[in-house]
């Protein structure tokens, strides 16, 4: 009984979908990416139309071998064996043919899934942060695998499916006609049958689509979070396997639903068609044969109108089914072009300049930022939500201006909340400013080029990430030509390499997802080697120590010295006893620098840095020591 209350729901939830349609210019959109195989397709529709030709003057063929063996005579042995040898020749042919077709679709098919997927995963990778950090993974991963072989579908399988089906109908029409009009009209009596049904199963099975493919969407969401280290973490230390096994089936179960709800409206319409195509077969069988028995028409043409009609309502039936498969497609298209048309908030001006080599100085020039709404940066169908929040957030950042010069360290500092991890951000461009600027070297970052910007600056993060892959190609991530040795050396600065050679694998050891075979520590250290290779005039720590224990915290430190020799550094840090040798400490809160100087100053001033700081180390440091003397 629980299926059948699913598939009650589905259809309650498929007249929530029937308002639906593709986008306007979705079509057009379509033909664009036929251009570039528009010979292949050329040649393909070619040996289709071939095809449907062999398909029509075969039952010809064969009612001519029967009419010749009921008309007898001496030449009649010789007449059927030439027939038959013809009726071979044109099998072999179409088997030719058939292959050849394979091969062009196969190629035209494919070519479009890899074009759809490189334009889908390069458009995806400059997108924002916020479309990341909203997006479900496993519905993005859908688009790039379901929707985009559903949309490869309308060139291969729909494509050649029209052709050669609407010329194959038109032959066979014609010839029909000129053997017998009166079997033929018969036969199209029950045209209406085929078309009235296909419209209104083409746009049902349009919105079943749609629904089917957002509820793998999904379902793959669920997978991909909890199949991560993350999320298997969560819930083994959460203890709920039962809970998670029961939601994960309930949202399987809706795909069952949709799955035997779209299987059933298309095989109950394709086996009404079949059935009304034998019924039409019948009645020319009893006409034909009637007429045939009154001399009106021969046996031959009889059995060549029986095996034309097979092949007028096969193309009559797949016709009506090519409108399902076109807007099944064009549903994969639109979801796809959903995503391709969200509009990167980081681009690269046309007229962009690349930084100096040797860029340094940073000036950060009344700069205003609030983050992006939902709507700006998302799609609803890929957060799994009925509607995106338009709804504008609160300034992170007010009027912020501060100067570094080149080779100094300036510290952010101050209360959860207070910006600074989003002031790293917006150097870097994962966001731009609302208001003002940040310059480099005098130039805007907005007016510089997107790689002399990303190979100026290197960052360091609280919890780095490494690929599941080798630990030599995670550090080449920074610079993919770096040798062996260079590796070695820049482990050695980071205060690994000792660690690594002890590993039986040694560079080629592969580092588990996110690189969770490693501690914090080792990671953090790992982190830095990649940035020294990598080799930036700037580099950005955010909390690079703010969750490592006392031992990883030295020799994270003594990394970063390393590091930061010579570079100009923006240290974000919780952990005020890090940023006391800092040429400039900056003191943020509520989006406002509201101090600024070096550790001994903004002790002596006594405002909230001589706060954070007594809170932090009240308990360590002794009473009679004053703390402006640390």
């Amino acid at each position: 009984m629980s299926g059948g209350w699913g598939t009650l729901r589905a259809l309650r939830r498929a007249q929530e979908l029937s308002g639906q349609r593709t986008r306007r210019g979705t079509a057009r959109r379509v033909l664009a990416f036929a251009r570039p195989f528009r010979w292949d397709i050329t040649v393909f529709l070619l040996t289709v139309m071939v095809g449907a030709g062999i398909g029509v003057a075969t039952p010809v063929l064969a009612g001519r071998v029967v009419d010749t063996i009921t008309g007898g005579g001496p030449e009649a042995g010789r007449a059927v064996v030439t027939l038959a040898a013809a009726i071979a020749g044109l099998a072999v042919v179409d088997a030719g043919l058939q292959l050849a077709q394979r091969w062009y679709s196969a190629r035209i098919g494919e070519g479009v899934i890899l074009e759809l997927r490189s334009r889908v995963y390069d458009h995806v990778q400059r997108m924002p942060l916020p479309f990341f950090s909203r997006t479900q993974t496993g519905a993005l991963v859908s688009r790039l695998n379901n929707d985009v072989i559903g949309a490869q579908r309308a060139f291969t399988s729909t494509l050649s499916g029209v052709v050669s089906n609407v010329i194959q109908l038109t032959l066979t029409a014609a010839v029909m006609l000129t053997l017998s009009w009166q079997i033929t009209l018969l036969s199209l009596v029950l045209l209406p049958v085929f078309i009235l049904p296909a419209r209104r199963v083409g746009r049902k099975l349009a919105e079943i689509t749609r629904e089917s493919y957002e509820l793998d969407a999904r379902m793959n969401a669920t997978m991909t979070e909890r199949f991560s280290i993350g999320g298997a973490l969560l819930v083994k230390l959460f203890g709920r396997p039962e809970e998670e096994a029961d939601r994960f089936r309930r949202r399987a179960a809706r795909v069952r639903d949709i799955g035997v709800r779209q299987a059933m409206y298309s095989r109950t319409f394709f086996v009404a068609m079949l059935l009304v195509a034998s019924l039409a077969q019948a009645l020319t069988y009893g006409l034909g044969g009637w007429l045939a028995v009154t001399g009106s028409l021969s046996a031959g043409t009889v059995v060549t109108l029986a095996l034309l009609l097979v092949r007028l309502y096969g193309p009559l039936t797949e016709l009506a089914n090519v409108r399902v498969d076109v807007m099944s497609a064009l549903v994969s298209f639109d979801r796809v072009f959903e995503v391709l048309d969200l509009t990167p908030a980081i681009t690269e001006r046309p007229d962009a300049v690349p930084l100096p080599a040797e860029a340094g100085r940073i000036e950060f020039d009344d700069v205003h930022f609030r983050y992006p709404t939902a709507a700006e940066v998302s799609l609803a169908s890929l957060e799994d939500v009925a509607v995106l929040d338009r709804t504008h957030t609160a300034p992170v950042l007010r009027g912020v201006s501060f100067t570094v010069e080149p080779g100094q360290m300036v510290a952010l500092v101050g209360p959860s909340g207070a910006g600074k991890t989003t002031t790293s951000m917006l150097l870097t461009r994962l966001y731009d400013v609302t208001a003002g600027s940040i310059r480099i070297e005098g130039i805007d970052v907005r007016d510089t080029t997107l790689a002399s910007l990303r190979d100026a600056i290197g960052v360091v993060t609280q919890d780095p990430h490494l690929f599941h892959d080798t630990l030599a190609a995670n550090l080449r991530y920074a610079r993919p030509e770096a040798t062996d040795e260079e590796l070695w050396e820049a482990l050695a600065a980071a205060q690994i390499a000792d660690l690594v050679r002890t590993l039986p694998n040694g560079l080629d050891t592969v580092v588990g997802e996110r690189g969770y075979r490693f501690s914090g520590g080792e990671k953090q250290r790992l982190a830095i080697a990649r940035l020294l290779l990598k080799a930036p005039s700037i580099v950005v720590l955010d909390e690079a120590t703010a969750h490592l224990d006392s031992e990883s915290e030295a020799a994270v430190q003594r990394a970063l010295a390393t590091a930061l020799t010579g570079r100009t550094s923006l240290v974000i840090a919780h952990r005020l006893s890090t940023v006391r040798s800092a040429d400039q400490i900056l003191v943020l809160d509520e989006g406002r620098i509201v101090e600024r100087g070096r550790h001994e100053e903004l002790i002596a001033a006594g405002g909230l840095y001589a706060e954070l700081y007594r809170t932090q180390f009240q308990t360590t440091d002794s009473p009679s020591t004053p703390v402006a003397g640390d």
